[in-house]
């Protein structure tokens, strides 16, 4: 039997602190996402070094994901931690523990 799986989208997003943000998802799973400053050189990502441009995240209801002014966007499925990145982009999961809404 095929089970289908829909990929989560995020619905909420807000800055917690310098580099750290609370995701909140379709399914009501909460995340806490932190940002290693430093960790990518040459990117889209090196624009995140600085705190309040990491501040400027938004979600982007179409795409179900956040969203940096420069188009950054991150995986959906990734964030939620469903599947690990194929790149490092230096983004940990820091949450307490796994969160429902």
């Amino acid at each position: 039997m095929n089970e289908f799986r829909s990929v989560p989208s995020v619905v909420g997003v807000a800055v917690l602190r310098s580099h750290v943000m609370r995701l909140l998802f379709d399914d009501g799973v909460v995340r806490d996402i932190q940002y290693v400053p430093g960790h990518v050189q040459g990117s889209l990502v090196k624009a995140l070094d600085d705190p309040d441009y990491f501040a400027q995240v938004k979600v982007d209801p179409e795409a179900g994901t956040v969203v940096w002014p420069n188009g950054l966007d991150l995986a959906p499925e990734v964030l939620h931690g469903d599947y690990e990145p194929t790149d490092d982009l230096g983004f940990q999961d820091v949450s307490p523990a796994r969160q429902t809404a």
